[in-house]
């Protein structure tokens, strides 16, 4: 279920307008919920949620690449330019974050930790 949410949704186009910031512990509960739903979640609005978070994300963390190189600057990940990363390694990685600090850390945050461990620049 978590793949038909949001794979690959991360990681398309430069970022935008900035949306206000979601919590990791709103995003896990929201995607926990849609999971548990199973086809139900397909009629929840937090679909589009859940998927628009990630979205907007993976659109930040691009437009920062995309700045950082244009300004000559260290870049905070190398990332191939094809990332294969399922929803559910990324759902993985969310989990590790500790429950307490879950409510003040960003799905922003938490996606820009996982990339740079995943993706050290060398």
């Amino acid at each position: 279920m978590r793949h038909i949410l949001f794979a690959g949704a991360a990681l398309m186009l430069p970022a935008t307008a900035q949306a206000a910031e979601m919590s990791l512990a709103t995003f896990l509960a929201k995607a926990d919920a849609l999971e548990a739903k199973g086809i139900l979640a397909m009629g929840s609005p937090d679909i589009a949620v859940v998927k628009g978070e990630m979205q907007r994300v993976g659109k930040a963390y691009r437009a920062d690449l995309a700045a950082q190189k244009l300004a000559r600057k260290p870049a905070h990940s190398c990332p191939p330019e094809k990332i294969a990363m399922t929803s559910t390694e990324i759902m993985t990685e969310f989990r590790k974050v500790p429950n307490p600090a879950r409510p003040r850390t960003t799905v922003r945050t938490a996606f820009y930790d996982l990339m740079k461990r995943r993706y050290p620049c060398r």
